[in-house]
């Protein structure tokens, strides 16, 4: 996964525009050109090189189409969701099917499908309510069936069944009684069972046959547990890979010899975790790595990946990732973001060297004027270092140097988990609040992954402490540096960047002019009593990173830390976002504190979608919100907002409480109430 009582009349004066910056502004991006669908997205070529696939929109819906490799533009949709966009979707190993899951709604109880590409035949291939079902082993070798678990037996555990793709066919293979995970090899053998220890480590235990054994032959200590896990095997079973933390900071990527245990060095940096592997799909041998610190750099270990490599940064300019390759290896589907266009997908024949552009994501950006991303490191006050990013609006900064000319308004947007981070490239929320004249400041705060374990560590149960006083060190080194006027500084974020929002809102309550919250927890303590059953397996992990909620000092600490308990502190306007059917951070954590506000007579606006869960998958209600917010900002922090027109459209919205805080939700609300009748 991984907050000074005030009058309305008086909230509503805060809510007054201030004087914009005086800069070159360029022109306004309509809201839909960042946040409606995509044009394609998701490209991957089938196991067999003969199909490629990608996500696109059919009837308004993002579906999965797939065209025969040498003829893109005879694509065809595979899919037929009629309301919510598909979430993932995979190539069967054979190369016969579309995998692809969904949910209801944003319940996150994702089941799993399959369509036949030749017939267009579609199965539903866990055939369960209020089931997720997962997947827990594919392979390469094993070309007619995959591993799956699911959670129908009991919710807290996944079971695992061998699924038979061409008779979908369920055959149990393990029953999972408290695991958090498993371990399978490339004959979708599994291989080890992994479970959560009372003190918050992980033990791993032998499987053979189906069979676990009754005691743990390794552990891994809780303060390794974010950064070292078994990854996969090579093809004949004798190496693992591990991304290793243990006797170091950071995540380095070991093999381990299976039969005698000895583990082996391939790669480490010192700043950050090794990110990921390219293996040879024969032998399983390492071809490359990266590791990401400001950006993603790779580095290969094989001649002939250098010499791709190097081919693909000479033509593609921007972060490249490798998403998808061929069984033989002879093409790749390649992804290159350039930052300051939309990102592009490019089919890549390595034997020829040669690219062919399949698909720019967002068309409509091309020639737009998008904002350069700056990473830079940020210190805390106890001398810890936060890797950043700010972009800045276009105009301001005239030498490039990453700092404006004068100071602007500011948002500083903070990620969710909070285990997590912020990366650099193309990122929707910094292009469209820097076009509206915003500063956008992302800090990577401690408890934040890929920096080693040390940094993450130094976040546990610092919520509202230490965590946010690395945000307010955000702020305050932007109004040193000149990014930002003191005055001039919301906080913006979802899920734990809302409960960020809440807490810079309540516990620093004069630090920011306003603050937009998007599905973030209000109540610690309810938050961790009502998390999904499926998270069971991590309940020992949040007592010791976030607090223990099985004890009264825990529960008071966690009070204490809940902006909740401070709700009474707000001064500046607020704007809450929630999805109704969100499984993680449920709905009371948004009702509580609007209700808590309105006791006291504080203005809030609060805004709900019966059709969503933990964030907005939907376009139209993703539009929706963030018009009301680019709206709400543009009164607060004196920017640029495009006028609601037509914003609701096809969008569930509701506003539950306080649509006359929000500057035009209200008329926009009307407006869609006549238009509908």
């Amino acid at each position: 996964m991984r907050i000074q009582l005030l009058a309305a009349a008086a909230a509503l004066a805060l809510l007054a525009p201030l004087a914009a910056p005086a800069q070159t502004q360029a022109p306004l991006i309509e809201r839909t050109k960042f946040f409606g669908n995509p044009e394609k997205i998701g490209g991957q070529i089938s196991p067999d090189g003969k199909w490629l696939s990608w996500i696109a929109p059919r009837d308004g819906v993002r579906n999965v189409w797939v065209a025969p490799v040498n003829d893109p533009s005879a694509a065809k949709p595979m899919t037929a969701e009629k309301s919510r966009p598909i979430a993932g979707y995979w190539w069967s190993p054979d190369s016969k099917q579309i995998l692809f899951i969904t949910d209801k709604g944003g319940d996150e109880n994702f089941l799993l499908y399959g369509v036949d590409v030749a017939s267009g035949v579609q199965k539903t291939l866990t055939p369960f309510e209020k089931t997720r079902a997962q997947i827990v082993g594919r392979s390469r070798l094993v070309k007619d069936r995959i591993l799956v678990g699911l959670n129908n037996r009991d919710p807290r555990w996944h079971d695992v069944h061998s699924l038979d793709l061409a008779t979908g066919k369920l055959t149990p293979v393990l029953q999972n009684d408290g695991f958090a995970s498993f371990s399978v090899d490339q004959q979708l053998n599994i291989r080890t069972a992994i479970k959560s220890r009372p003190d918050g480590g992980m033990d791993l235990y032998k499987v053979e046959n189906g069979k676990v054994a009754a005691a743990p032959y390794e552990t891994i200590p809780f303060e390794d547990t974010e950064t070292t896990q078994p990854t996969s095997f090579t093809p004949d079973g004798k190496t693992r890979y591990w991304m290793d933390s243990r006797g170091r900071d950071t995540a380095a990527l070991i093999a381990e010899d299976v039969a005698t245990g000895k583990k082996t060095l391939i790669a480490e940096n010192a700043k950050s975790d090794i990110g990921g592997a390219l293996v040879d799909h024969e032998t399983g041998k390492v071809l490359a790595y990266a590791f990401n610190y400001f950006k993603t750099e790779w580095t290969p270990t094989d001649p002939a990946v250098k010499a791709d490599l190097d081919f693909l940064m000479s033509q593609l300019k921007g972060e490249l990732s490798i998403a998808s390759r061929t069984d033989d290896d002879a093409l790749w589907i390649v992804g290159v973001d350039p930052v300051t266009s939309p990102s592009a997908a490019y089919l890549y024949d390595r034997k020829a060297k040669k690219l062919t552009k399949l698909y720019v994501t967002r068309p409509a950006l091309e020639g737009a004027p998008l904002a350069p991303m700056h990473p830079l490191e940020i210190k805390t006050r106890d001398g810890l270092t936060q890797v950043s990013y700010l972009t800045l609006p276009p105009g301001s900064d005239a030498d490039g140097d990453g700092r404006p000319e004068k100071p602007v308004p500011m948002v500083l947007y903070v990620h969710g988990g909070p285990w997590g981070r912020d990366t650099y490239g193309y990122h929707s929320i910094h292009q469209w609040l820097a076009n509206r004249g915003y500063a956008v400041l992302s800090p990577n705060f401690r408890g934040s992954t890929g920096f080693g374990k040390s940094y993450i560590n130094a976040g546990d149960r610092e919520w509202g402490r230490k965590m946010h006083d690395d945000l307010i060190d955000a702020v305050d080194w932007a109004v040193k540096s000149g990014v930002a006027p003191k005055d001039k500084v919301a906080i913006m974020g979802g899920s734990y960047g809302g409960y960020a929002t809440l807490a810079g809102l309540t516990f620093t309550p004069d630090t920011f002019a306003c603050g937009v919250d998007i599905v973030g927890p209000s109540n610690i303590n309810t938050l961790l009593s009502t998390i999904p059953p499926y998270w069971e397996a991590a309940r020992s992990i949040f007592a010791k990173r976030v607090g223990d909620i099985s004890t009264p000092e825990g529960q008071a600490m966690l009070k204490e830390r809940s902006p909740l308990t401070h709700a009474h502190k707000i001064k500046r306007p607020l704007l809450i976002g929630q999805g109704a059917n969100d499984p993680r951070v449920k709905q009371a954590e948004s009702d509580q504190i609007v209700q808590a506000m309105q006791a006291k007579n504080i203005p809030v606006t609060y805004v709900l979608f019966p059709d969503e869960g933990h964030g907005f998958a939907r376009p139209e209600n993703n539009i929706a919100f963030n018009a009301t917010a680019e709206n709400f900002l543009a009164k607060c922090l004196g920017g640029r907002a495009e006028p609601y027109k037509d914003a609701f459209a096809g969008s569930s919205i509701q506003v539950p409480h306080g649509a006359e805080f929000a500057p035009g939700l209200k008329a926009a609300l009307e407006s869609r109430q006549v238009a509908t009748r």
